[in-house]
């Protein structure tokens, strides 16, 4: 595919076509790593997780364990 460096500010951007964003599972607003080869001219991008996703991880085990163990935990509470 071939696409326009756009400006953006005093920066550039190049776009990815929405087709494209599907087949590596982005969406706007994802973090990405961006690799540079300067001596092949190239320049690749990659998804990485973000601390957001383990935070979200985390949250819903730590939700999990509160719910399968309210009643305990309520009574430990209240001792």
């Amino acid at each position: 595919m071939i696409q326009k460096v756009l400006r953006v500010g005093t920066s550039a951007a190049v776009t990815i076509p929405k087709k494209s964003l599907a087949e590596l599972g982005l969406k706007i607003g994802d973090t990405v790593k961006v690799d540079i080869n300067s001596v092949a001219k190239a320049v690749s991008i990659r998804a990485i997780k973000t601390g957001l996703d383990n935070q979200k991880k985390i949250a819903a085990l730590a939700l999990n364990f509160v719910n399968r163990y309210r009643n305990d935990l309520e009574k430990l509470a209240s001792e």
